[in-house]
């Protein structure tokens, strides 16, 4: 009997055991703590868009939840919530949450402390609170966030000495302290890039007289060496004379940048209203909206140059703000004075507004005017993906599938859902966006179409980016889906190598045709050669294999040749690449082609190495 007692409770405590640590998130109330202290910070922020709308206290697991990443293991490690009005303050309860890896919280209006439980999230690697109006002093509790490498708290109202506890960040890479009310001396970093200018308090070493008081230090200071003045005997005459010429001088310079001032602001608002439109009442098509064009010059400084996003063949891209707070980015048409009338422009953008998918680019609305043609979108904090593949922090692998499976759905979507279908026309890296949690929106599709209205399916000039364009279309201006099917193999490329495709051949110093050269490697089981270094050799090698194996198969020679949308993503989800890729190599193993062009001939014309191809390659460049 005493056996089987013992044998019981030796049951129970292996239940035990398992029950406790299958629920390890929970309470002994039984509630998700990540849930409570999600809750906790819903509670504390004012959310006038209802974004935090579906977080419900009652749920036992909140990976479902928007603006929260989850981790394989269902552990809160992701938590942004940017550029949505919040209001409030922010709740100490984040400090439960200690998974989080990444807090992005920037451009809100987020009052009050910035509490020193943050210190407990000792996995977090990206912080970034700017642009808030986040008041006292940094806690020196952040000195424990031992894994941080990217901090910032730029343009906040925050104050009190420096925080010396900051030198222990040694994993830091970037911190920016800048505009904010700062003082004392300033420790030495590990982080390489660091800013601290607008705060006037601040001083070089502790040594200075008044470093903690209200003496106020330049803007930007050298952080090595300090000044001191030169004692000298008093010329109270001399010094009556220097002080009278100063004030004459500054009166003198005063004057002048007040008629430079404003002269300027006549000749801005000359310049202002240069473009004359008729003027309609706001007009809504579903969601679509109507612009005027001052409204959106207002939003972007007048096209400001400082606010341009990217440059290419279809026009230059800017940010800007409208009235409401709302972050867009404006295209402005290069095309503007050749595009057709009035009504055929507003048909075709109408037209594209109607492809609604979550990773294609949404379209916010538009502007007409008599020279001008404009398009508004949603602002993309990431960038593309041509940017952040050169950018910090490094795109892991796992991010690099996701934003290969996504950009392959939004495409399916344009072929094979989308009513009239839409060909894309430069599917490149350049043109896939990244969100606020790096998810891949397709951008600028249907605008080939949109400037070439007046031709069914031979354009004027073929658009896209040499490199990326399929051999039938630079041949005969002729484009199809599988045209896009082939672009969509090079950008595959892109992501493994985090190179652009007339740059990752030369980089091996290779001679000829890049998919010559992929094709090789390939055969030769080296495939770690085509690795982005970056990576560091975290990633997986039958995934590369699997993703190099989709690439070839889009970017084979002859369109019919290469695989549908929708194979693409189902190959990329893992099912059906082992058959395809089979029948192409008996396909290649029987073929005999004496009489034809090698490959390297027939690729040659994308893959000059000429300095006049090096300097003209951009058709249509970054968005």
């Amino acid at each position: 009997m005493g056996l089987i007692r013992r044998e019981a409770a030796l049951c129970f405590l292996a239940l035990l055991c398992f029950w406790t640590s299958a629920n390890g998130l929970l309470t002994p109330k039984g509630v998700n703590y990540e849930v409570q202290a999600l809750m906790g910070i819903k509670r504390s922020l004012h959310d006038p868009h209802g974004v935090l709308d579906n977080w419900d206290g009652d749920s036992v697991d909140p990976c479902s939840w928007t603006m929260v990443t989850c981790s394989p293991d269902s552990l809160v490690i992701g938590l942004g919530i940017p550029s949505q009005n919040l209001s409030g303050t922010l709740s100490p309860s984040i400090g439960n949450l200690t998974n989080l890896q990444i807090v992005l919280l920037q451009n809100n209006n987020i009052t009050g402390p910035i509490h020193p439980e943050i210190g407990r999230l000792t996995k977090l690697q990206t912080l970034d609170l700017s642009n808030n109006f986040f008041t006292g002093e940094i806690p020196a509790s952040l000195g424990h966030l031992r894994s941080l490498q990217y901090m910032r708290f730029n343009n906040n109202s925050l104050s009190g000495a420096f925080p010396m506890s900051l030198a222990n960040l040694t994993q830091l890479i970037f911190l920016d302290l800048s505009y904010n009310n700062l003082s004392g001396p300033v420790p030495r970093f590990a982080a390489k890039t660091f800013n601290i200018v607008g705060n006037p308090l601040i001083c070089a070493t502790g040594a200075e007289p008044d470093c903690y008081g209200r003496q106020l230090m330049p803007m930007s200071m050298n952080l090595n060496n300090s000044q001191t003045a030169q004692p000298g005997r008093p010329r109270s005459h001399k010094l009556s004379l220097v002080f009278g010429l100063s004030v004459g001088c500054v009166s003198l310079i005063i004057l002048v940048f007040g008629l430079f001032m404003w002269w300027r602001q006549r000749r801005s608002q000359q310049m202002f209203f240069d473009v004359k439109e008729r003027h309609h009442e706001e007009v809504s098509l579903g969601n679509l909206r109507r612009f005027q064009f001052r409204e959106l010059q207002i939003a972007t400084h007048n096209f400001s140059s400082k606010n341009i996003l990217g440059k290419g063949g279809f026009g230059n891209v800017y940010k800007g703000i409208l009235q409401d707070g709302t972050v867009v980015a404006v295209k402005r048409l290069k095309d503007g004075n050749a595009i057709g009338g009035e009504i055929q422009f507003q048909t075709e953008v109408e037209m594209i507004s109607l492809a609604v998918h979550r990773n294609l680019l949404r379209l916010y609305g538009f502007c007409i005017a008599p020279t001008e043609r404009l398009l508004v979108y949603p602002y993309m904090s990431n960038g593309s993906v041509a940017s952040r593949l050169k950018g910090k922090p490094v795109l892991d692998w796992g991010i690099r599938k996701r934003i290969a499976l996504g950009a392959a759905r939004g495409l399916l979507y344009l072929h094979e859902q989308c009513d009239p279908k839409i060909i894309h026309r430069d599917v490149k890296a350049a043109n896939i966006l990244l969100d606020d949690y790096c998810e891949a929106v397709v951008g600028d599709f249907g605008l080939a179409k949109l400037l070439d209205h007046q031709d069914s399916h031979v354009t004027t000039a073929v658009r896209g980016t040499v490199g990326h364009i399929a051999p039938e279309y630079l041949s005969t201006g002729q484009s199809s889906e599988k045209t896009d099917v082939f672009g969509f193999g090079i950008l595959l490329l892109e992501l493994i190598t985090g190179q652009r495709a007339l740059e990752f051949g030369k980089a091996a110093n290779q001679k000829g045709a890049m998919l010559d050269w992929v094709k090789k490697i390939h055969q030769e089981k080296k495939l770690e050669m085509l690795v982005d270094k970056d990576l560091k050799n975290n990633y997986d090698r039958i995934e590369l294999e699997e993703i190099v194996q989709v690439a070839l198969l889009c970017t084979q020679y002859l369109p019919g040749h290469r695989p549908k949308m929708s194979e693409v993503v189902r190959m990329l989800e893992g099912d059906g690449l082992a058959e395809r890729w089979e029948a192409s190599q008996k396909a290649e193993a029987t073929k005999c082609k004496p009489h034809e062009f090698s490959s390297s001939d027939r690729y040659s014309d994308l893959t000059d190495d000429s300095s006049l191809l090096v300097q003209a390659m951009e058709l249509s460049g970054p968005r």
